[in-house]
């Protein structure tokens, strides 16, 4: 309620604004962003870049930090582990993930809810997710 009326004010005494505000509001129901994944085995967590690739969205690992919040290099660093994410409808995402522990790639989804971004992969009938927090 509160975003609408600000943009309808907007609109009526800087119409411009309402173009720079309006892509804003609109991340918040994309994955496009910077996502913090839960720690792996080994207590490395990741930042998790997501952009626009074409016309569809990519993930790659950009930063790691251990357990105590230190920046960290690892050998996935740079690394994609999502791409060719299409909307499928009601904030999901489809297309291709890969699972670094696994070393595989699975048809795979990503669905946000708020700052939550739940990234799901299936090989047949088995099925893996992890639930990222959104950084920014």
């Amino acid at each position: 309620m509160k975003r609408g009326l600000a943009a309808a004010l907007c609109a009526g005494v800087f119409p411009m604004m309402v173009t720079v505000i309006a892509p804003v509001m609109a991340l918040a129901d994309t994955p496009v962003g910077t996502w913090l994944t839960p720690p792996d085995a080994k207590g490395i967590v990741a930042h998790i870049e997501a952009r626009p690739c074409g016309t569809a969205t990519c993930g790659v690992i950009a930063r790691t930090y251990d357990s105590r919040g230190r920046l960290v290099r690892t050998p996935n660093l740079g690394v994609r582990v999502f791409w060719d994410m299409v909307p499928a409808g009601a904030g999901v995402w489809t297309g291709r993930a890969f699972v670094p522990a696994h070393n595989r790639t699975y048809p795979g989804t990503i669905q946000v809810v708020g700052d939550r971004l739940t990234v799901r992969g299936c090989y047949g009938p088995v099925c893996q997710s992890q639930v990222w927090a959104r950084v920014n």
